[in-house]
């Protein structure tokens, strides 16, 4: 059993990554009903700490995504999502765990909306299987890139699910960037792939599983609605090898390392991304996630001899313009908010 100071710490660090990014993106007044930040968290000693660990959150996602195209080469993308969602898995049940409960409650399993965190996973499944197949058919930060489209669905999709009111702003952020998206698929040219189309379906499946957050009271855990979504995703990706038939058997124990590896860099990347997010408030944080772009450029061409410079410019300038105009926004209208309370 873990001390009580470090329980409660990973009670504090632990929050959803998705629930964090739909809080920044698209809420305004709910948000610190959310995800409360400590008036203190934003200060300049705090950010140093949180500024690096989001970088090297993002960083270790890219790695995953080099070990999944090496996997790729010998493996099916139904078997390698199967072994992301069983190792991703253990980090949210070792949270749950030894997380801290409400003085007079009992640790429970239980999940009132069950059905949608299951629904969730089945999002996420989506997403991850779209991203893993783009990313083994096309340049990394090619496919790394398109898949920064998030916040503009994200923005989209508040509009019917939540009911919000999207003004001239953000509508001027969506078209920006969704026309560096076009450039970057490059619709119209003869090396145009349908397969381009893949992380831009990851992202509007992630954005989707964000939006599924806002329907959680506030008061459940986190990583008990984790549990149930990558359980959900995990028992979708076992059906899916099996219907498929997609499943090659382990050509030697250094596969199992590198799938193990695969997996825990995940865990890893997903826990440094909650813990920043935690320690200062995320619109400050959240176009640091952009230099997820330059590093899938700099491990594309060092470990595959990548670079897509042709299809990436200018249009990458522009989805990364579009999502930080969006940003802005969002943290102008909620200190305006702030303001007037």
């Amino acid at each position: 059993m873990f001390p009580s100071c470090v329980r409660r710490k990973l009670s504090r660090i632990y929050d959803s990554r998705y629930r964090h990014l739909s809080a920044i993106l698209i809420e305004r007044t709910a948000a610190d009903k959310i995800s409360p930040v400590n008036t203190q968290s934003s200060t300049h000693n705090t950010l140093l700490i949180a500024v690096p660990t989001i970088i090297l959150s993002i960083f270790l996602f890219d790695v995953q995504g080099v070990f999944i195209k090496h996997m790729g080469k010998q493996y099916p993308v139904e078997q390698i999502t199967l072994f992301r969602n069983f190792f991703g898995l253990f980090p949210h049940i070792l949270v749950w765990f030894f997380s801290t409960v409400p003085a007079g409650t009992k640790r429970s399993w239980k999940l009132v909306r069950w059905k949608l965190g299951f629904g969730r996973g089945l999002m996420l499944i989506g997403a991850q299987m779209c991203f893993y197949y783009a990313i083994l058919n096309m340049q990394l930060a090619t496919a790394t890139t398109l898949a920064f489209s998030g916040p503009l669905f994200l923005t989209l999709l508040s509009i019917p699910l939540l009911g919000h009111t999207v003004g001239l702003w953000r509508w001027s952020a969506v078209l920006v960037g969704f026309f560096g998206v076009v450039m970057v698929m490059q619709p119209g040219a003869d090396a145009f792939r349908s397969v381009a189309l893949l992380p831009i379906g990851a992202a509007f499946f992630y954005a989707s599983a964000s939006l599924t957050s806002r329907y959680f009271d506030s008061d459940v855990s986190t990583a008990l609605i984790n549990i149930y979504s990558t359980l959900s995703a995990l028992i979708a990706a076992l059906l899916i090898t099996v219907v498929s038939g997609h499943w090659i058997p382990m050509h030697n124990a250094t596969d199992w390392l590198w799938f193990i590896a695969m997996g825990s860099v995940g865990g890893v990347a997903v826990l440094l991304l909650i813990t920043a997010y935690r320690m200062a408030e995320p619109s400050l944080l959240s176009p640091f996630e952009y230099f997820g772009i330059p590093f899938s450029f700099f491990l594309g061409w060092y470990f595959f001899a990548e670079a897509p410079f042709d299809s990436l410019f200018p249009g990458v300038l522009l989805i990364v313009g579009g999502g930080l105009l969006v940003i802005w926004r969002e943290r102008v209208q909620r200190n305006k908010v702030k303001r007037e309370l």
